[in-house]
């Protein structure tokens, strides 16, 4: 049901450190090397690299201009040839999933590690004291065991589109099935068991590993999350446990492009060796608390220096993506969302069509067991239609889904607070679901409930129904400080379909559902 990256430029936030200028959308035209300034495709999370790659231009006079982007949509966007001729190189939290898919590897010539920071798991306190770990003893077995007894819920990335979150899913995988050497199908359907067990504790999920850690502080009902050691050490009251069994760990390799020239490929390498010398270690690791890959400069303070087993990564790409589709379709808790979607007057001509564009190639995407709502509004809401992707039909659910989307028509005010309080009232409460509200609109609240009510109607939300966070997409003419404030106000966050697309939006959204 996964539409694998078929936009993978909506994971682009095209945030550029050391220069203040964005980078050019990867679509753009290409454009010859500027020597000294290096085009770099990197994962989300280095973005925390800032003052290090600062540190390093002062040294080499090198500015390195990033894209941030989700490692395996990274991926998909070299193997498509869409980076040739754009960047310089790719700097991936790993380049193990590049490794599996040909199309991809053929794109790079060279790498070299920069830094290693291992999947871990971070677990508040009083839930280690509770369970009475001893963490050097904690294994996976123990945690799946403990999530089984309904001692430990967690939060986690989607593998989809996070590494992070891959690399815990492979984590998991190797050590459940006890796999000697590359993760194969057999080692998969040998742990799947165990692994519907083990995710019958994730609680939360996410698209980015920043959001995840916001929504785990904010809830305060989730006992651990599960991440690269680096981030979890960035959040407050956790206990940080390598599992004793091993673990994946990610090498941040610097990564020539086949397309570069010469003298791109010459400054790649001297940036490389610049990040490698032990002044810009010592920076990296007491910044981001990754470790050094030089021997001679030692792990930040906090860092555990005790030696773990590298768990094995698939060894084909159908094993990889076959455990990605078990993932999403069978392990993981099911999603449950509520689209509320404006077809006020506005939206009448391009703007209801780019709608009904974004939505019918959506649905590529939607999982099995899905339950999907569709909650068209105007003055009022104008109708509730709910579809859920059997798996024994899912062409069903999903063509029913693309029936009542064509039928969208543009008419009346605006009244977004009022719909988003019947979309609470839909979803209800106790559902074992992944469960979310995505608000699509063009325009200011003009009717109904006002932004002060809506606020009191949310103070009185208790139990689970507080937790369900709202997604609004920014689009046409809508007003982004009254969007933000409903982000902001229900734990969600905001997404801009004006700098890119509205299929973009929506599929973005997808790594938080």
């Amino acid at each position: 049901m996964r539409r694998r990256a078929a936009l993978a430029l909506s994971a682009l936030m095209l945030l550029t450190a050391c220069t203040g200028q964005q980078h050019d959308d990867p679509g753009s035209t290409p454009t010859a090397y500027a020597p000294g300034t290096l085009r770099v495709l990197a994962s989300s999370e280095l973005s925390d690299m800032t003052p290090v790659l600062d540190r390093v231009r002062e040294d080499t006079g090198i500015t390195v201009r990033p894209t941030y982007i989700g490692t395996l949509d990274a991926v998909d966007l070299l193997a498509r040839g869409e980076a040739d001729g754009t960047y310089d190189a790719v700097w991936l939290s790993s380049n193990d999933y590049l490794r599996l898919r040909p199309d991809a590897a053929e794109k790079v010539v060279s790498e070299m590690p920069v830094m290693t920071s291992p999947v871990a798991i971070g677990v508040r306190a009083e839930t280690v004291k509770k369970l009475g770990w001893k963490p050097d003893d904690v294994t996976w077995s123990r945690i799946e065991r403990a999530v089984r007894d309904g001692g430990l819920t967690y939060g986690m990335t989607d593998p989809a589109r996070s590494n992070s979150g891959f690399a815990t899913l492979v984590s998991v995988a190797s050590a459940l099935s006890g796999a000697q050497s590359a993760l194969t199908d057999a080692d998969v359907a040998k742990a799947t068991p165990r692994l519907k067990e083990f995710f019958e504790g994730q609680q939360l999920t996410s698209g980015s590993s920043g959001w995840l850690a916001t929504a785990y502080e904010r809830r305060g009902n989730v006992d651990a999350l599960l991440n690269y050691e680096s981030v979890l050490k960035g959040v407050p009251g956790l206990t940080v446990i390598r599992p004793r069994d091993g673990v994946v760990t990610a090498d941040y390799p610097l990564t020539s492009l086949t397309s570069s020239n010469a003298t791109a490929r010459e400054d790649v390498r001297r940036l490389a060796e610049a990040l490698r010398t032990e002044p810009v270690q010592r920076l990296i690791t007491e910044r981001t608390h990754r470790r050094p890959v030089r021997a001679s400069v030692q792990p930040a303070a906090g860092l555990d220096t005790g030696l773990r087993r590298e768990l094995p990564f698939p060894g084909s790409r159908s094993v990889a993506d076959g455990l990605l589709d078990s993932y999403e379709n069978e392990l993981r808790r099911p999603s449950r969302t509520v689209y509320v979607l404006d077809t006020s007057g506005s939206m009448e001509g391009d703007r209801l069509e780019r709608l009904k564009t974004a939505l019918t190639g959506l649905t590529g995407d939607f999982r099995e067991r899905e339950e999907v709502t569709l909650m068209p509004f105007g003055s009022a809401v104008k109708s509730v239609t709910t579809h859920v992707v059997d798996p024994a039909d899912p062409r069903a659910g999903l063509d029913a889904i693309r029936k009542d989307t064509a039928a969208l028509s543009a008419d009346g005010d605006t009244a977004i607070y009022t719909s988003l309080e019947k979309a609470y009232g839909h979803l209800g409460t106790g559902q074992d679901t992944f469960t979310s509200i995505v608000l699509m609109t063009d325009g200011e609240n003009t009717a109904g409930a006002k932004a002060r009510e809506f606020d009191g109607f949310h103070a009185k939300l208790t139990g689970a129904r507080r937790d369900i966070p709202v997604f609004p997409i920014l689009f046409g003419d809508s007003d982004h400080a009254e969007l933000a404030h409903i982000a902001e106000l229900t734990g969600g966050r905001l997404f801009d379909a004006r700098k890119s697309s509205l299929d973009d939006a929506f599929e973005e959204i997808r790594g938080y559902q």
